[in-house]
């Protein structure tokens, strides 16, 4: 893999990188969590001391799982740079505490920088190769020898540095804690604005896991506001009591307000939409989904969220709650953490007033400047975050561009983060078909789609599909209308699949155009239907309405003829919508395989509204012995 030196590409990796070692945070909340509840009772008090030991040693070794995390993030999962980072990060720390006598500690920031050194050192030494006597040592081998070096260089100026550097990190710290309130609301404001690049992970890096410093009985200093939480220091959870107002009650209260704001037919498909997106936000505090809602349609909006944020870290502050989490501000972490928080109740009527501000601010805000919020705008496409999505990796490939467009696919929490060969090719209406939430382009091909808490699924998917060698076939909406399931046409020979297998269309406008790259073989002589051809043999039929063939050509006008070669959105038929709506059954519009002996599967996109051309529709995956061209087998 080529380093990409794009800054942004580069800050999108890195952030991504940050959040593996957290991964392991939740497991150390609930082990803290049941260690104090009252074991002794029933004559366990040992068991619950160890449960409390156990939570606290993930603290104690963050360090460590900082150094492999950052490392496996940066090198796409290589273990042996992990091993490498691990191997570095053991000599630095033993090597640092012994010659400084424990007198400095950088903690996670010594991690994240082995971690970083190990990815480096990973990239440039994976395909170097020796003198054969010691090529044993070359390739990915070298690169745990060549970490213990640097390690050690760096262990030495860390050491003639130490005491000035533990001075600086501590006056940047008392100058972060000395703004009090101030810094409390620019963190708040600055982190809701980074969201949705994904470079809020950075600047929670520094609050969560540099700023201040409590000692243990052990003489092991913690760093950072999360650890120094959990371990009891009661100046900590300043920089994260304010986030469960905003994620348990103000991004639920705007899902409420999108739902009422919606138009009355759409209402149901948008309130089950968002009742799952508020109950994720309340329960898990994973805010994405409602957030990407409103970002791009009104961004004065997501300002004002900001800095309403802001105003919510400022007031905990000032009331003196101190609450934390290992994952995010969700009610489970609420509950689970309220033991040691301070003032931690208080937490819930201040949720309850901003949920009210956030809910009548959104409402007038949706109504009073027409914004197109999911389920208001005329056509509209309600994204899906659940449900089959994960299934669906053909189509999301192909809208990103096919195979050959993808550099690298990685993915945290709620997004996919991509480098890609273009992004211009990318389709974003489509990936929106398909249930993104949002599309961020960052520069350099660097892209993020956030499908929400789907998205490493989603990834494993692609994946797999990355690295077979399959034969895919993707449709576009040969109309605009709604799509249907091939079951739902209302003729039992389409509808029992005895023509073949496809979906349908109800069509909006009398247009007609090419689903797929390929040739006309079959053109009817009452031009209600037609058929394709594709370089892999599939042959396509697309059939204008049901019963429309008594037509006798009426309405319809071809535009092609047969033996002419077409590509997708090529426009086939004219036809007169309304007349023959008239006279015909249904306007059902099936697109059917009719050869589907050389399929594979198919998978179809959500059957729901599309534009016409529209790409991602339906992917067909070909069985390993069908033969393209003129012959199948």
């Amino acid at each position: 893999m080529n380093i990409n030196w794009n800054w942004m590409g580069n800050l999108q990796q890195f952030g991504r990188s940050l959040m593996i070692p957290t991964i392991a945070l939740p497991a150390a909340a609930i082990l803290l969590f049941l260690g104090n509840l009252p074991w002794d009772a029933l004559k366990m008090g040992q068991f619950g001391d160890i449960l409390v030991f156990s939570g606290n040693a993930i603290f104690t070794y963050l360090p460590f799982l900082f150094s492999i995390g950052v490392a496996l993030g940066l090198t796409q999962n290589a273990g042996i740079a992990a091993l490498s980072a691990l191997l570095g990060y053991f000599i630095f720390v033993t090597a640092t505490q012994y010659f400084t006598g424990s007198m400095f500690e950088m903690g996670v920031a010594g991690g994240i920088v082995i971690g970083v050194m190990a990815a480096l050192s990973y990239h440039r030494f994976k395909t170097i190769q020796l003198p054969e006597y010691i090529q044993f040592f070359g390739g990915p081998r070298f690169v745990p020898l060549f970490m213990c070096f640097v390690s050690i260089l760096f262990s030495y100026i860390t050491i003639q540095i130490g005491p000035s550097a533990q001075a600086v990190m501590d006056r940047f710290g008392d100058w972060i804690l000395s703004h009090g309130a101030w810094g409390t609301f620019v963190y708040g404001v600055a982190y809701r604005l980074l969201v949705p690049s994904g470079l809020h992970h950075i600047l929670n890096n520094v609050v969560w896991f540099q700023v201040g410093s409590y000692p243990l009985d052990n003489g092991t200093v913690l760093y950072g506001d999360l650890p120094r939480f959990f371990a009891g220091d009661p100046q900590a959870g300043i920089f994260m009591a304010g986030l469960y107002p905003i994620m348990m009650f103000a991004l639920p209260a705007i899902a409420f307000a999108i739902i009422h704001e919606a138009r009355e037919d759409l209402k149901p498909q948008v309130k089950a939409t968002f009742m799952t997106a508020a109950l994720t936000s309340f329960l898990t505090g994973v805010t994405e989904p409602i957030e990407f809602a409103f970002l791009f349609v009104a961004p004065y909006l997501f300002v004002v969220h900001a800095l309403l944020s802001g105003v919510a870290m400022w007031l905990a502050y000032m009331l003196d709650i101190h609450h934390g989490f290992s994952f995010s501000a969700g009610v489970i972490e609420y509950i689970i953490n309220e033991h040691l928080s301070r003032n931690g109740l208080l937490l819930i009527p201040i949720g309850l007033v901003f949920g009210l501000v956030y809910y009548i601010v959104f409402r007038w805000a949706i109504r009073r400047f027409r914004i197109p919020t999911p389920g208001r705008e005329e056509g509209s496409q309600l994204e899906e975050w659940a449900g089959d999505i994960r299934y669906r990796a053909p189509l999301i490939l192909q809208a990103l561009g096919g195979k050959n467009n993808v550099v690298q696919i990685e993915a945290c929490i709620t997004r996919l983060r991509l480098t890609l060969v273009s992004d211009k090719i990318m389709d974003t209406n489509a990936l929106k078909h398909l249930g993104a939430a949002g599309v961020i382009r960052l520069g350099g091909g660097n892209v993020q789609v956030v499908f929400g808490t789907f998205s490493e699924l989603i990834r494993e998917q692609i994946v797999k599909v990355l690295h077979k060698d399959i034969r895919n076939v993707h449709f576009h909406a040969p109309v605009q209308g709604n799509m249907i399931p091939i079951e739902d046409v209302p003729d039992a020979i389409f509808a029992q699949k005895l023509v073949g297998n496809g979906v349908a269309f109800f069509p909006e406008r009398g247009e007609l155009v090419a689903p797929v790259a390929g040739t006309v073989v079959i053109l009817y002589p009452t031009m209600h239907a037609i058929g394709l051809k594709t370089e892999d043999g599939l042959e396509v039929l697309l059939h204008i309405g049901i019963d429309t063939s008594h037509l006798t050509g009426k309405w319809f006008q071809a535009v092609v003829q047969v033996g002419d070669n077409v590509v997708p959105g090529q426009l086939l038929i004219k036809f007169d919508l309304q007349k023959i709506k008239k006279q015909a059954k249904s306007l059902a519009t099936p697109m059917v395989i009719t050869n589907m002996d050389i399929v594979k599967s198919l998978t179809f996109a959500p059957f729901k509204h599309v534009k016409k051309g529209q790409a991602s529709v339906m992917s067909v995956i070909m069985k390993e012995d069908a033969a393209g061209g003129d012959e199948t087998k």
